[in-house]
């Protein structure tokens, strides 16, 4: 039986290649004979199969990570789940994620899987990429972030101007943070009422009509259930939600405010709203 001498300076360049820890890189190369590409492949399909085990655990803790590339014409959201908020916090996989979500806002078909099973093997919980949003301007507009609550909240929103120079004005750019922050502590579900999905309005129709008085006459219940229901439109659609730094003014109102003193049409075009593990298990 042949025995193989490896010396630090391979463990070395192995760590360096796949962030592996040191007793695992001393045993890939035992195994590959002193090798260095095939104890790489030793070791990712050692982490592919690790990934694979770790797939079934539960993974409800993460961040939402956010990219805006330069000229703030093209942004992205991405979820990333992992096991515990200990990782979540961890100053490497905030990086991690930012890197990948760059990575998509640059190219969105860019697999990240093999860096994802590179980054089970090396935290040693189940990661997963969970979801992304991808906004790229089209004509005059800014898309911009903003992540809150330490990456568990994340918004990306795209504001259309009518002339470039606006969107170039600080005052602008401080009005579309002003409307991520709202999102951010408002957690509208969309734009406007012709947005909200039929079975989201449905389903909320059926409790309005659950909580109606059941004394009332048929069209007297009917008028109470399309005033809750006015209600709800109010706290599910942005423009119609009450501003968070002036409540009397609506999202609405405050947009053609600000168009009156930019002296251009400002539109609110979209919006994401990111919530980390929400709807995850339910």
């Amino acid at each position: 039986m042949s025995t193989v001498t490896i010396d630090a300076k391979q463990v070395g360049a192995l760590r360096e290649k796949t962030g592996a820890g040191m007793m695992d890189c001393r045993k890939a190369l035992v195994e590959a004979n002193g090798n260095l590409e095939a104890a790489v492949d030793i070791l990712r399909a050692k982490g592919a199969a690790s990934a694979a085990k770790k797939a079934g655990r539960e993974a409800n803790e993460g961040v939402i990570a956010q990219a805006i590339l330069q000229g703030a014409k093209t942004g992205l959201l991405l979820e990333v789940n992992c096991e515990t908020d200990f990782v979540a916090k961890n100053e490497g996989f905030l990086a991690q994620t930012a890197g990948w979500a760059k990575a998509l806002a640059e190219a969105p078909a860019t697999d990240l899987e093999p860096a994802r099973v590179e980054a089970v093997a090396k935290i040693g919980e189940n990661i997963q990429i969970r979801r992304s949003v991808r906004f790229e301007v089209s004509g005059n507009g800014i898309v911009s972030a903003y992540i809150h609550l330490g990456g568990k909240i994340g918004v990306l929103v795209e504001v259309g101007a009518g002339k470039t120079e606006t969107t170039e004005k600080d005052e602008f750019k401080q009005f579309v943070r002003d409307i991520t922050l709202h999102i951010a502590a408002a957690s509208p579900v969309c734009l406007k009422r012709e947005e909200v999905p039929a079975s989201l309005a449905e389903r909320e129709r059926a409790i309005c009509v659950e909580k109606a008085p059941k004394d009332k006459p048929p069209q007297v219940v009917e008028g109470i259930v399309k005033g809750m229901m006015s209600k709800f439109f109010v706290g599910a659609c942005l423009l119609e939600q009450g501003f968070v730094k002036n409540p009397d003014q609506t999202i609405a109102a405050f947009v053609a405010e600000k168009a009156k003193a930019l002296g251009d049409a400002i539109e609110i075009r979209r919006f994401a709203r990111f919530q980390v593990g929400e709807e995850i298990g339910g």
